[in-house]
């Protein structure tokens, strides 16, 4: 689990990252996505980088899902007898919603490559030209919607999700948990932040 989700937490920030080249413009944008397609020529060719990216982030999700799983039916099995009464006394939000938030971000990611990677459920798609793809999708205001309803439930898996990362690798200590907390904090706001800037930006016609 945190192995994985130490790929998935590393790539989310670049995904984030790129993607705001969309404040750039049209050119800087489509420029930095054929840049994901030839990177690493002449040595590998057209595409072959950004297939073995997909393939380990392929591999890492499912493997995540199976943690998740597992640790789920461990977590059941500990206590087959409910509480009579059940009350929270130290679990944070974002870990009581880790199980849905996941499932969550699941659906988004299908919806999102069958929108701006395939254009499947894309009416607007042009190939090859990510920028009008973007602008175009984001008008729409509940794709928009659904976008920054998935990227809040990201923020709330990846804060839970990376500070226990960091607990599960033992990379953190006693001493230092205040800074790993306010760093998966800070991470965890970064990326839904920026990712929800996109839409929001497109829907003011700041990005069109």
């Amino acid at each position: 689990m945190a192995v994985t989700g130490f790929i998935l937490v590393a790539f989310v920030i670049g995904h984030m990252l790129g993607n705001l080249h969309v404040f750039e413009g049209a050119e800087r944008l489509n420029t930095y996505a054929v840049f994901l397609r030839t990177v690493g020529g002449p040595v590998l060719s057209r595409e072959q980088a950004l297939w073995i990216a997909r393939i380990v982030l392929l591999a890492s999700v499912v493997l995540h899902i199976v943690a998740a799983y597992q640790l789920t039916r461990r977590d059941l099995a500990g206590r087959p007898v409910p509480y009579a009464r059940h009350r929270v006394v130290q679990a944070t939000y974002a870990s009581r919603t880790m199980r849905w938030g996941g499932v969550i971000i699941l659906l988004f990611v299908i919806y999102h490559i069958l929108d701006l990677t395939t254009g499947t459920v894309h009416p607007d798609f042009q190939p090859g030209n990510v920028y009008a793809n973007v602008v175009s999708g984001f008008q729409v205001w509940y794709v928009s919607a659904f976008y920054i309803a998935a990227m809040v439930a990201l923020g709330f898996h990846l804060y839970h999700g990376t500070w226990s990362m960091f607990h599960t690798l033992g990379i953190n200590n006693a001493k230092y948990n205040r800074f790993f907390r306010w760093l998966s904090i800070i991470v965890a706001i970064v990326v839904a932040a920026g990712n929800i800037s996109i839409p929001l930006a497109v829907l003011a016609g700041v990005v069109k």
